[in-house]
Order: structure tokens, then C-alpha cells, then sequence
């Protein structure tokens, strides 16, 4: 069974989960806030489990009836919020599973653990429904927000709960994991761990994903030639990416990676810290080609195309400015 010596990186929040597990000053409310994918219900999981193990240490001991229930997912206590519409948690999801539930005693721990995942889903009405609960919890109750975005909570929800950040995990920790843990090799571990900027989850579903070797492969390639293209032929080649599992964001991450490796190569001449080194001979002809300003303008126009699309802004236009500073470069 997974415990707090299984999550890679994170010390300050392990830290804290286990010095209150310690001493049992156990808070009634918290708000677990990281990136999609960082590994927030992973580390529940392990915090709910722990409150709940019949030795009442500070990890899990696995063995136990209540361990055994939790691990099996069947744990009366440890209550997992669903909701029906992707998009929203309504105020009856809270009302039917955690306000009108958390007045029933625990059926076997000596807590009741509701984990709302998502939690930046829910409605003013359902965070305001379960803000009378916040209000006046019961001694037993516990309640795990989980968020990508703690700043969709409402002001008086954030300061009910104690609030943990999950921080970036170290390149060197998340490159470990991935060849030792998932045994993938050093070139591939190297990409995906430039990709996830530091969020584990994420770094893992990569190096898991055939998309995102399709996808990179095909990247590479529009990169190597891309001065060779038309400005239609680049858009028409990005919109590809709508074949995949993946999100045109991740294609325009790739991009960057790219040019950072060309400005690198031409501020070092050193491929040995490349990401896309096994194409130095292409990355070497695009740094001669191009100006340190020319690269910061490129780094620049990709990151105004990532704003551009998620301000919903016209995608071929926005691919269009973006092709034209990369070619005028």
C-alpha cells in the first residue's frame, strides 16, 4: 500500500500531513491546490487513508480491516464527491453527498473524509451549501477540496480550510522516476520531463502516451523544415494535432522546447544539456540562421499564441502571427 515515502517531491506538505497525523490536531477543513495531473488525489488518498488506519500511525500500515476497505476503494468513511455534468458540481451534489451524509456518524472509523475533487467546479450554490457545513462541522468530519485553481473558491470557503500548495517537483526527481520507476529511457525521460515542468503526474502520462511520441515526432519534423513552408502548410500541419489526445497548448510546448534548445546550442555550442539533442545538426543550423533577439521573439510569439487561444481569439489567425515571426526570424 502506497504512503508518504511513495509521493516524489511535495516535503512541505508531507511534512505537515504527517507532524498533524503525529499530534492528531487534525484540521476539519482542507484545500489541496496544484495542476491537473500533480498527484493531488494520490496524496488524499494517502492523507484519508492514514486518518482512518486502526494503528493510528503516521503512514498506512496496509494491513488492516479499515486499509484493506480503503485500498479496495469500499470505505464507508473515506466518501469520494461525483458529479453527473462534467463541467459543474451543483449545490444537490453537495446537499445529497456530503451535507445531508456528514450528519450520520461514521459507520467503522473514527472519521468521515469527503474528497471533492475538481473542486473549482463547484457552483456559488453548492459552495455556499457546503460552507454550512464548514460553518459547523461535526467533531468527526473532514473535508478534502482538491483544486486546480484555489482562486475559484469563494473567499469565505478559502478561509475555513488550511490551505496546501503542491509546489513543482525538481527535474532531477521527476527524470528518476520515470526511468527507475517506469523504466523509460533517458532520451524519451529528458522530453517528457521538459514538457511537465516539474508535475510528476503529467511527466508520467506522457511517457505513457503514443500521442505525444506521434505528436512529437511530427513536430520535430515541421521544425527541421519549417522555413521551407508556406505559412497555410505550418497551420494546416498544428491543426493536425486535432488527430490526438492531445491539446494544441502541448504542440505549442514542444515548439518552445525547440527554440530554447536553438538558444542554448547558440549561447554554449554544447549539446550535451539539449532536450532535442539527437537533432543537433538541425538545431545547430537554426541557431547560425538566427539572432539572439530573433530566438526571444520567436519564445515570445509562442507564448502570446498559448494566451491568444485560451482567450478564445480566431486559431488561425493566431497560428498565422505566430508562423510569421517564426519564419521572419
Amino acid at each position: 500500500m502506497a504512503g508518504f515515502n511513495d509521493i516524489y517531491g511535495q516535503d512541505a506538505i508531507k511534512e505537515y500531513m504527517r507532524n498533524v497525523l503525529e499530534t492528531r490536531q487534525i484540521s476539519h477543513a482542507y484545500i489541496l491546490s496544484g495542476e491537473k495531473d500533480s498527484g493531488k488525489e494520490f496524496i488524499a488518498g494517502i492523507f484519508a487513508r492514514t486518518l482512518q488506519c486502526e494503528k493510528g500511525g503516521t503512514e498506512p500500515c496496509g494491513e488492516c480491516h479499515s486499509c484493506r476497505q480503503a485500498l479496495s476503494g469500499n470505505h464507508p468513511d473515506i466518501i469520494r464527491v461525483v458529479h453527473e455534468k462534467p463541467g459543474s458540481i451543483g449545490v444537490e451534489d453537495i446537499r445529497s453527498q456530503v451535507n445531508n451524509d456528514i450528519v450520520i456518524k461514521p459507520y467503522y472509523g473514527p472519521y468521515k473524509i469527503y474528497i471533492i475533487n475538481e473542486g473549482e467546479k463547484m457552483t456559488v450554490q453548492a459552495q455556499n451549501a457546503l460552507l454550512k457545513t464548514l460553518e459547523e462541522p461535526p467533531a468527526y468530519g473532514i473535508i478534502l477540496i482538491l483544486t486546480a485553481n484555489a482562486g475559484a473558491l469563494l473567499p469565505t470557503i478559502q478561509s475555513r480550510c488550511v490551505k496546501l500548495e503542491m509546489k513543482p517537483v525538481r527535474d532531477d526527481i521527476v527524470r528518476r522516476y520515470l526511468m527507475e520507476e517506469l523504466k523509460v529511457p533517458d532520451y524519451k525521460a529528458n522530453v517528457c520531463v521538459a514538457f511537465a515542468r516539474g508535475n510528476i503526474g503529467r511527466a508520467k502520462l506522457l511517457a505513457s502516451s503514443e500521442d505525444f511520441d506521434r505528436v512529437k515526432e511530427e513536430a520535430v519534423t515541421l521544425l527541421k523544415y519549417i522555413h521551407e513552408l508556406e505559412t497555410a502548410e505550418i497551420v494546416a500541419a498544428i491543426k493536425k494535432i486535432n488527430e490526438f489526445k492531445l491539446d494544441v497548448a502541448d504542440y505549442l510546448d514542444l515548439i518552445s522546447i525547440w527554440y530554447r534548445d536553438v538558444l542554448l546550442f547558440k549561447a554554449t555550442n554544447d549539446a550535451n544539456h539539449l532536450i532535442f539533442r539527437e537533432e543537433i545538426k538541425y538545431i545547430r543550423k537554426e541557431a547560425d540562421r538566427t539572432s539572439y533577439e530573433g530566438l526571444e521573439k520567436i519564445l515570445d510569439a509562442v507564448e502570446k499564441a498559448k494566451q491568444r487561444l485560451l482567450a478564445n481569439v480566431n486559431f488561425d489567425l493566431t497560428m498565422q502571427l505566430m508562423c510569421m515571426t517564426i519564419q521572419e526570424n
